[in-house]
């Protein structure tokens, strides 16, 4: 059997991925042509501001709650064409529903990787 060991460790690119990702969300309601309207906006880039911290914290310091921040901000992004109202026109419903799942799915993954691993462990990581 093959061990894919390479997928139980935490790796930095996961890091980056998630700092670009947070500063898509931040962007998204440009690339859906502006049709958000500023509640909409100023929640997505708060989402987006706090995704990008999340991930730029996990270079610093590894802890489990940057990856649960960042599953519930991947979640909160989801909801919020339903919440606002807007998922039935436009774009930017598409847009905030993938950008959401895949924030969320970055976020299990690695907390995946850092489950087993001890606080002790998660502070080795970090560094």
């Amino acid at each position: 059997m093959v061990t894919l060991k390479f997928l139980k460790t935490h790796r930095t690119w996961e890091d980056w991925i998630g700092i670009a990702l947070g500063v898509v969300i931040g962007l998204s309601p440009l690339f859906a042509g502006g049709e958000a309207t500023t509640t909409v906006g100023f929640v997505s880039m708060l989402i987006g501001l706090l995704v990008l911290m999340f991930a730029a914290f996990e270079f610093v310091d590894l802890h489990r709650w940057e990856e649960i921040g960042m599953m519930a901000c991947g979640l909160v992004l989801i909801a919020m064409p339903f919440v606002f109202g807007y998922a039935t026109t436009g774009a930017l419903w598409i847009w905030h529903i993938g950008l959401g799942a895949f924030a969320a799915l970055l976020a299990l993954f690695e907390l995946w990787q850092d489950w087993k691993l001890s606080e002790q462990d998660l502070a080795k990581h970090g560094q």
